[in-house]
C-alpha cells in the first residue's frame, strides 16, 4: 500500500489533509508532539470527520497509526519509506521538522531508496514548502542534496478549509469541518510521478491561488476577528451580523480584490462571487469560531508580507485607497487579549513607543506615509 506521513495530528491535519490522504488509499501515519492525541490514534486507529453545513455527512478514517515527534528513529524510517509527507503544524513550527526530515532523506540515500518522495507543507504561508526545503537542506551536505534532486520534491501549496476548535470532549479524535475546501499544489515542484490525491488540484500558476486565498479569506477573517474583538463579540459569525463590521470586512476584501484582479487577471465577476462565498463560509452556523482564536498572534499578522499590510500597500500602488483594510489594521493594533503573548507584547510596545512607531517597526510602513497616517487616524477614531 502507498504510504504517507503527516506532521500535525490536530484538527486541520485530521479533518482536512489526513482525510484526503486516507480517501486516496494511503496508509497514514500521524506525527505530533501531543502524546494524548498519538495515544488515542494508536488505541482506536480510526476517527470520524463530520462535514457540517446545510447537509451534514460523517466520514470514517481508519487504519491509521501515530508516532510522537520524539520517536525520531521511527519517524525517520516512516518518512524514508513514504511517497508523500505533508504538514499542518503552523508556519513557526516548520523549521523544527527540518532536522528529522533531513535525517530521513539521508537514510534514503544511504539505503538507496529511490522511490520518489514529495513533501508538501500545507500551511497558511506563501512558499511554505520551499521554506521547509531550505531549512532541511541546511542539515545536508551539497553532495547529498545533489543525489536527492530527482527523488525528492517540495511543491508549494495553498490550502483552505475552515476547521474551528472542536468542543466534543468525549471524543478526542473526531473533528467537524466545513464542506468547502481547496488544496492547490504547484505542478513544477513535484518529482514525478505526481501522486494521485483526491481533492488535490495541481496547477502551474500557484501564486495566484495562494494570494487569492490569503488576501481574501485570511484578510477578511482577521479583520472580522479584530473588529469583533473591539466591539465585544465572541464569535466571527456574531461579529458579521453587525452590519457595520460586515460592511468594513466586505469592503476590505474588495480593496484587496482590486489588487488581485490587477495582478493576476481574475475575472471581476468571479472574484466578487468568491468574496460572497467566503463571507457565507464565515457565517456557517455549524462552525462557531471565536474571535480570539482567529485574532491571535497579531504581531505576525501585522507583518509587511502578511494578510493585512501587504494588500493595503499593493492597493495603494494601483490607486486604490485601502480605507477598510486600514480600519482592520487599526483594530488589530488594539487587540489586547491577555492570554495571547503577542497581544500583550504589542500593547506594551504601543504604550512605550506610541502607535506610529509600532506601525513602522512591525508593519514596516514608513512613518508619516499616507498609509501610516490613515491607520493612525483609524486607530484614534475606531468605533
Amino acid at each position: 500500500m502507498k504510504k504517507a506521513v503527516h506532521f500535525g495530528a490536530g484538527s486541520i491535519g485530521r479533518g482536512f489533509i489526513g482525510l484526503l490522504l486516507f480517501q486516496s488509499g494511503y496508509e497514514l501515519t500521524f506525527v505530533d508532539i501531543n502524546s494524548e492525541l498519538i495515544n488515542a490514534i494508536n488505541t482506536y486507529k480510526e476517527y470520524t470527520v463530520r462535514i457540517v453545513g446545510e447537509k451534514c455527512e460523517e466520514l470514517k478514517v481508519t487504519g491509521i497509526q501515530g508516532l510522537l515527534s520524539s520517536q525520531e528513529d521511527q519517524v525517520i524510517k516512516a518518512i524514508a519509506s513514504s511517497e508523500i509527507v505533508t504538514t499542518a503544524v503552523g508556519p513557526k513550527v516548520l523549521k523544527n521538522l527540518a532536522p528529522t526530515i533531513a535525517l530521513a532523506l539521508r537514510l534514503k540515500i544511504t539505503e538507496n531508496l529511490v522511490k520518489p518522495l514529495n513533501i508538501i507543507a500545507c500551511e497558511n504561508m506563501i512558499g511554505a514548502s520551499e521554506s521547509l526545503k531550505e531549512e532541511v537542506f541546511k542539515h545536508l551536505q551539497p553532495e547529498e542534496i545533489a543525489k536527492l534532486a530527482d527523488i525528492v520534491g517540495f511543491p508549494n501549496a495553498a490550502v483552505d478549509r475552515i476547521v474551528p476548535p472542536q468542543d466534543d470532549s468525549n471524543d478526542l479524535l473526531s473533528v467537524a469541518v466545513e464542506p468547502y475546501f481547496e488544496w492547490v499544489v504547484d505542478k513544477n515542484g513535484f518529482v514525478l510521478p505526481i501522486p494521485s490525491i483526491k481533492g488535490m488540484q495541481v496547477v502551474t500558476n500557484l501564486e495566484a491561488y495562494v494570494q487569492r486565498k490569503i488576501f481574501t479569506l485570511n484578510t477578511g477573517h482577521a479583520i472580522a476577528a479584530y473588529l469583533g474583538y473591539v466591539k465585544g463579540y465572541s464569535t466571527i459569525r456574531e461579529a458579521l451580523q453587525d452590519q457595520q463590521v460586515y460592511k468594513i470586512v466586505k469592503g476590505a476584501m474588495e480593496e484587496s480584490g482590486k489588487y488581485l484582479i490587477h495582478r493576476f487577471g481574475f475575472s471581476p465577476k468571479e472574484h466578487s462571487e468568491y468574496i460572497e462565498k467566503t463571507l457565507e463560509r464565515f457565517q456557517n452556523p455549524y462552525l462557531e469560531d471565536s474571535v480570539v482564536r482567529v485574532a491571535r498572534q497579531p504581531i505576525r499578522k501585522l507583518g509587511p508580507q502578511d494578510r493585512l499590510v501587504f494588500p493595503a500597500k499593493e492597493a495603494l500602488k494601483i490607486g486604490v485607497t485601502p480605507r477598510n483594510i486600514s480600519k482592520g489594521i487599526a483594530a488589530a493594533l488594539k487587540f489586547d487579549w491577555q492570554d495571547d503573548e503577542e497581544a500583550v507584547a504589542l500593547q506594551a510596545m504601543i504604550k512605550e513607543k506610541g502607535v506610529k512607531k509600532v506601525i513602522t517597526q512591525i508593519c514596516k510602513i514608513p512613518e508619516n506615509s499616507v498609509l501610516s497616517e490613515m491607520i493612525v487616524e483609524e486607530f484614534n477614531i475606531i468605533f
